[in-house]
C-alpha cells in the first residue's frame, strides 16, 4: 500500500486583495504556517502565476518551485477550473461564464472557447515543466439544462451532446498525453461530468482515454446523494486526484436536493469546514489508502458559517489525523508461518500417493 500525501490546501478561495493573501509568496508562507505541505495553485490569478509564462520557460517554473520549497511547501496540482468550464459552454450560459474569460472575448463565444483550449494545452505543458502528474479541471457543459427529464429529450440527443464533448476534449487529452500529465475532472452539478454514470459516458465517448480521470470530492456527491464510498470502490483505478471537503444533507418540507433556488445557508445540502459536515471521511481515507491512492489530499475550503481562516486552520491537522501510514505487514503474521506443502495437504485431511 501507498501513503496519501498531504494535508494540502487549494488557494483559490484564498486569494484576495490585502496580505498576506494578495500574493504567491505571502500566501504560502501562511499556509505552511498552519500545517500545509502542499498548495494546489489557480493557474487563471496572475497574483499566483502567469499559466501563458510557465508554458514557455523551464526557468520561471523552476522559480515558482523555489520560492514555495523556501517554505517547505510543494505544489500539489494546477487547477484549471475555470479555463476547463469555458471549453463547452451551453449558449444560456453565455453571459454568465464570460466572466471567467478575459474581456477580449467577452461576446464571442467562439472566441472564448478557442481560449480556453489554449489555455488547457499550456496548462499541461505548465503542469510537466513543474514536475506534476495531474491537474484538476472541469468538463464544461453542453447538457446540464438536461439533466431533468422534463421536457422528454429527444433519441439520441445524450449521445450526441457527449460525442459532441469528446470531439471538444480528445485534442486537449492528447496533450497532456504528449506531456504524461492526467486531466483530472472535479465530478461537479453544473458540469456534463457530475456523477459516476456521466463520466462513464465521457470515457466511452473518448475511447478511454488514459488521460481522462476523476478529481474526488465526496461533498459534491453528498449534495447528490451519492454513494460516495462505493463511488472510491467502482473508479478507483481512475481517481488521481483528491479535494477533501465536507458537506451535510439536511431535507426539510421546503427543500431538498435541487434547493428550491436559496441561499446557500438555507438549503438542504451545504458545503461545510472540515469536520461540521456528514461526510465520513476515515472510511474514504481508508479506501483511498487500500486501494494505493499516493497523490495529494488537499483541502478545498467552501463553508457558508465559517470563517475561511478558521476553516484553512482546523483543516491541516484534520487532514493530518485522517492520513494513514500504511501497514508493512499483516498484525497477525506472528501467528503463521512458513509454507509447507505436505503440511497443509494433512491439515486439509488430503492423502496424496
Amino acid at each position: 500500500m501507498k501513503q496519501i500525501k498531504g494535508p494540502g490546501i487549494l488557494l483559490a478561495q484564498f486569494m484576495g486583495d490585502k496580505a498576506p493573501y494578495n500574493t504567491l509568496d505571502t500566501i504560502v508562507e501562511w499556509v505552511a504556517s498552519l500545517g500545509y505541505k502542499g498548495v494546489q495553485i489557480p493557474s487563471n490569478d496572475i497574483r499566483c502565476m502567469d499559466l501563458d509564462l510557465a508554458a514557455e520557460s523551464q526557468d520561471y517554473c523552476d522559480d515558482l518551485k523555489g520560492r514555495c520549497a523556501e517554505h517547505g511547501i510543494e505544489i500539489t496540482e494546477l487547477s484549471t477550473h475555470l479555463q476547463g468550464q469555458l471549453v463547452a459552454v451551453h449558449p444560456a450560459y453565455d453571459q454568465l461564464f464570460d466572466a471567467f474569460a478575459p474581456e477580449a472575448v467577452h461576446g464571442n463565444s467562439s472566441a472564448r472557447q478557442e481560449w480556453a483550449t489554449d489555455q488547457m494545452k499550456k496548462a499541461a505543458v505548465a503542469s510537466r515543466r513543474l514536475g506534476l502528474k495531474s491537474c484538476a479541471s472541469f468538463s464544461g457543459s453542453l447538457m446540464w439544462h438536461l439533466a431533468y427529464p422534463w421536457p422528454q429529450r429527444p433519441a439520441g440527443l445524450v449521445e450526441e451532446g457527449f460525442k459532441e464533448l469528446a470531439k471538444l476534449w480528445v485534442p486537449i487529452l492528447n496533450t497532456f498525453e504528449e506531456n504524461g500529465v492526467d486531466v483530472c475532472y472535479e465530478i461537479h452539478p453544473g458540469e456534463d461530468l457530475h456523477d459516476g454514470a456521466t463520466f462513464e459516458r465521457f470515457l466511452d465517448a473518448v475511447k478511454g482515454h488514459k488521460r481522462a480521470n476523476i478529481l474526488y470530492d465526496p461533498s459534491h456527491f453528498m449534495l447528490q446523494q451519492l454513494d460516495y464510498l462505493g463511488f472510491i470502490d467502482r473508479y478507483h483505478s481512475r481517481i488521481k486526484a483528491f479535494h477533501v471537503k465536507d458537506a451535510e444533507f439536511r431535507p426539510d418540507a421546503r427543500t431538498g436536493v435541487y434547493g428550491g433556488y436559496e441561499n446557500w445557508q438555507d438549503r438542504a445540502g451545504r458545503f461545510r469546514s472540515l469536520g461540521d459536515g456528514m461526510i465520513d471521511f476515515k472510511q474514504i481515507f481508508t479506501k483511498l489508502t487500500k486501494y494505493g491512492f499516493d497523490g495529494w489530499a488537499v483541502l478545498e475550503w467552501e463553508c457558508c458559517f465559517k470563517h475561511p481562516e478558521q476553516g484553512a486552520a482546523e483543516g491541516a491537522p484534520f487532514i493530518t489525523d485522517h492520513i494513514i501510514r500504511p501497514a508493512e505487514y499483516a498484525f497477525d503474521d506472528f501467528a503463521g508461518g512458513e509454507a509447507d506443502a505436505d503440511k497443509n495437504l494433512q491439515i486439509l485431511g488430503i492423502k496424496r500417493s
